[in-house]
C-alpha cells in the first residue's frame, strides 16, 4: 500500500489531458469521420460499447431532417462492421423567447474556491486512519486518471431532503481550454456531463466500488444519456455546478437526472442517464470440505430424483 506522503509523485506524473484532445476528429467525407484519440477508463472493459481502444472508430452521419428552424441528424459510430454507439441530434436556430422558467440553483452551495480540489480531499482520505483498505486501493488505482482528465471537479455537497431524496453537487470546468463558441462549447458539455453522473445512483442505493459484499458493485455502464441546451453563452472553462439525483434503481439499471447552473444561477442545460448497475457477485462461501460438499450434492440429486 502506497504511503500517503508518496501521493505526491503522482501528482507530479499526472498532467492533465487538454479536452480538444478527447474531442478531436478527422473528416474521411462529408457524412463520414474518425476518430483520433478514444477514453479507456480504467475499470472499462473498453470503449462505449464495447469497443476497442486501440483502433479507431468510424461515424457516420445520417441527415435525418432538414426544417427551417430545427434539423435532425443521426451518428452510427461504427467498429470493425459493429454498431457500438447511435447517437440522435436535434439542432435549433436561436429564436427569442417573451416567456420562460427554470428551476433555481440550490442554496447554500459553497463557491468553487471553497471546495477542496481533488488532490486536497484525496490526501485527506489517505491520511484518515479510519479509512478501509478497500477505499485506499480504489484511490490508488484511480488517482492518476481523475489527475489526467481534462474535466477538473470539486465535491461542493451532498444533501438528502426529508422526503429521503439524496442530491449530489459538483462543481466543473475544462482544464486548460480557450474560449470556444457555443457549438464547441455544447460538445464540451456533453463530454462532461457523462462523469460522475451515474455515481450518484450508487451513493444513493448505498453502493460503491471498494464496499464489500453485498454492497460491493460490479458493473457500471451507460445505457441511454439525453442532455437538453437551454443557453448559448455558458463557457466550460469556467466552473459549472452539476445537481444530480437519482430516482430509481432496480433490474439491473439505475436512472440518474442532472443540472448544470453557471456561477450566476443561470440553468444551461439538463441531463438523464440511464446505466447498468449490478453489485458484483458474492464471493463463494467455503461452509464444507470437499468430501461434504460432494456428500450435499449426492443428497440433492437424490430428492431430485424421488421428486
Amino acid at each position: 500500500m502506497t504511503d500517503p506522503s508518496d501521493m505526491a509523485l503522482f501528482r507530479g506524473e499526472a498532467e492533465s489531458t487538454v479536452i480538444t484532445t478527447s474531442l478531436e476528429i478527422e473528416q474521411i467525407d462529408s457524412n463520414i469521420f474518425r476518430s483520433k484519440v478514444l477514453y479507456h477508463p480504467s475499470k472499462g472493459r473498453g470503449v462505449f460499447g464495447g469497443a476497442q481502444a486501440s483502433a479507431p472508430i468510424i461515424y457516420l452521419v445520417d441527415r435525418v431532417r432538414q426544417g427551417k428552424t430545427y434539423a435532425t441528424r443521426a451518428v452510427k459510430a461504427v467498429q470493425f462492421g459493429q454498431v457500438v454507439f447511435v447517437m440522435l441530434c436535434s439542432f435549433q436556430i436561436p429564436e427569442p423567447s417573451l416567456h420562460s422558467h427554470e428551476w433555481p440553483m440550490p442554496s447554500g452551495v459553497p463557491s468553487p474556491d471553497q471546495c477542496e480540489t481533488t488532490w486536497q480531499r484525496y490526501q485527506r482520505i489517505l491520511k484518515d486512519p479510519r479509512t478501509s483498505k478497500q477505499l485506499l486501493a480504489f484511490i490508488e488505482e484511480g488517482f492518476n486518471e481523475r489527475m489526467k482528465s481534462p474535466i477538473e471537479h470539486r465535491l461542493a455537497k451532498r444533501t438528502t431532503s426529508e422526503h429521503g431524496t439524496m442530491t449530489a453537487m459538483h462543481w466543473m470546468r475544462a482544464r486548460n481550454a480557450p474560449i470556444y463558441e457555443a457549438p464547441y462549447q455544447k460538445a464540451i458539455l456533453a463530454y462532461a456531463s457523462d462523469i460522475h453522473i451515474h455515481t450518484q445512483a450508487a451513493h444513493t442505493q448505498g453502493t460503491a466500488w471498494f464496499k464489500d459484499h453485498p454492497h460491493k458493485l460490479g458493473m457500471v455502464s451507460t445505457i441511454d444519456h439525453a442532455i437538453w441546451y437551454y443557453d448559448h453563452e455558458f463557457d466550460c472553462s469556467d466552473w459549472l455546478l452539476y445537481v444530480m439525483e437519482s430516482s430509481t434503481s432496480g433490474m439491473g439499471r439505475a436512472l440518474v437526472h442532472g443540472r448544470l447552473y453557471t456561477q450566476a444561477g443561470k440553468l444551461v442545460a439538463a441531463v438523464c442517464q440511464e446505466d447498468v448497475m449490478r453489485t458484483a457477485p458474492s464471493p463463494p462461501d467455503v461452509k464444507f470440505s470437499a468430501a461434504e460438499a460432494f456428500k450435499e450434492l449426492d443428497k440433492a440429486s437424490q430428492e431430485y430424483i424421488i421428486i
